[in-house]
């Protein structure tokens, strides 16, 4: 594997991609949580997806092992094992291939061709949670704090959808850190979302890629 696509692009940007080996000896430090459907990982500089690719086919085989004998529970679980996966990538090209990679794996798992529902829904999440934007600053490319989507699956095929922005998010620390100003305050005192909205079924998430990504 080609660990650099250009040399200007090390020089202006710090490009370097993990080798497949030694992304795959770093999950296994973190291994149950890989596993787990719905545990979430953020890959702050998410490039074409190194990382977010083989968590998310971690994922997927857990996905196979608890549901794989029913097919509404495994389409669903799949696309909750899509929606636990966050990225933030600077480089437009980058970002482009990244969702590319993601839903390639899904839909390769899902058998699903471009005219299905679910195929139009992972595409739809993969546009909220792949963000063109900087984790340095915080904000995407139009200037915009990031916002980040915590998803959760409800049950007989409904997800709810919060959104947070992840500035907030990242203060986390500093707010529960001994002697700090808001260390009495409980986490859902300082971590509210931004916007919640009504739970969502695969038809609907699928409408919003159709009518052109994210809300």
């Amino acid at each position: 594997m080609n660990l650099i696509k250009s040399k200007k692009r090390v020089a202006d940007h710090g490009e370097v991609f993990t080798p497949p080996w030694l992304v795959e000896r770093m999950l296994d430090l973190v291994k149950g949580e890989t596993e787990r459907i719905d545990s979430r990982f953020l890959e702050p500089a998410c490039g074409s997806g190194n990382f977010l690719v083989p968590i998310l086919q971690r994922k997927l085989a857990a996905v196979e092992l608890k549901f794989g004998k029913s097919d509404f529970e495994k389409r669903h679980y799949a696309l909750l094992a899509l929606m636990c996966a966050y990225g933030v990538e600077l480089l437009a090209d980058n970002i482009a291939e990244c969702r590319a990679n993601m839903l390639e794996v899904f839909a390769d798992y899902l058998n699903l061709d471009e005219t299905d529902e679910l195929y139009h829904a992972a595409s739809f999440v993969l546009s909220l949670n792949l963000v063109h934007g900087d984790a340095m600053t915080m904000r995407d490319t139009e200037g915009a704090p990031i916002r980040v989507v915590e998803w959760g699956y409800l049950g007989k095929g409904k997800f709810q959808r919060r959104d947070f922005r992840l500035d907030v998010l990242t203060g986390m620390a500093s707010f529960s850190a001994e002697g700090s100003l808001f260390a009495h305050l409980g986490k859902h005192e300082i971590f509210t979302p931004t916007k919640i909205y009504p739970p969502m079924t695969v038809r609907d998430l699928a409408g919003g890629d159709i009518l052109g990504g994210a809300a």
